[in-house]
């Protein structure tokens, strides 16, 4: 009998952002993301500059845990979590740390979307989730092995979820997804009437 075993695992981390680290309260960080997004003309003005659908954090404010305490105790709580994944990865990470590198705020309006891209200079990315209206958009995962499968045939529609080119995961507020920095993924256009607000970040190695 043919034995067929599965290679080279693609690892998705999902837990409650509460499970480590202080508590971090919802409506809070809610709050505190629309503020930041009112107040900050620089990404409203890159927003505006690059067509980018709603608002962004990501080339304006570096420093969110510095200025707002609520991301300061956000942090602490994906470290921890970080860790976890790192460990079910078997990193040998040796005596440098993975650590924060950035982390910054998406508000997706209805009609918006992150297209397909990955975050090349990082190890571990991930998003922790603050608003999740009905109807709005999972995130979409692509098998990494996509681009070498030119002449491959589709998959069939009952194809386990480990043999699909495309994996769409959707969160509850308050939980957060880690993947490996290469692991291409997108947000999917927001049918939802209200807002989608994210918080993403990226750990670097050393």
């Amino acid at each position: 009998m043919p034995h067929i075993s599965s290679l080279f695992a693609t690892r998705l981390y999902r837990a409650a952002l509460s499970e480590h680290g202080p508590k971090v309260d919802a409506d809070e960080l809610a709050t505190s993301c629309f503020s930041i997004a009112e107040d900050d003309e620089a990404g409203q003005d890159w927003c505006d500059a690059n067509a980018f659908p709603g608002y962004t954090s990501y080339a304006s404010l570096s420093d969110l845990p510095w200025r707002f305490p609520i991301f300061a105790d956000l942090v602490k709580s994906l470290d921890v979590h970080v860790a976890s994944f790192a460990e079910a990865l078997a990193f040998d990470l040796g005596d440098k740390p993975l650590t924060l590198e950035d982390i910054w705020i998406n508000i997706l309006p209805e009609g918006g979307i992150h297209t397909g891209h990955l975050h090349p200079h990082s190890v571990i990315s991930g998003t922790t989730y603050v608003a999740m209206p009905p109807g709005t958009s999972a995130l979409k995962l692509e098998d990494p092995r996509l681009p070498m499968m030119m002449a491959a045939p589709p998959r069939r529609a009952d194809a386990p979820p480990d043999l699909r080119s495309f994996h769409y995961e959707t969160p509850k507020v308050g939980h957060l997804l880690l993947w490996e920095s290469w692991l291409r993924h997108e947000v999917p256009m927001n049918m939802a009437e209200e807002d989608r607000v994210s918080v993403s970040f990226n750990y670097r190695w050393g």
